[in-house]
């Protein structure tokens, strides 16, 4: 799949992963948000190219 929409997929999920409320959540939901939450950041990282240029970012191709 393009770069950009799965760079814009993974923006938009840790996007709403910080958006939920965890203070409301139960002990192990509260784990799995900050797991996913750090997975996510830690791939973004990951698949950011080399030259500091965001991966979601449009393009003029």
């Amino acid at each position: 799949m393009n770069q950009q929409v799965e760079g814009y997929r993974m923006h938009r999920v840790l996007s709403n992963l910080s958006r939920l409320d965890v203070d409301q959540l139960d002990d192990a939901d509260r784990e799995r948000v900050e797991t996913a939450r750090d997975l996510l950041e830690e791939v973004s990282i990951l698949t950011r190219p080399e030259d500091g240029s965001r991966p979601d970012a449009p393009t003029d191709d």
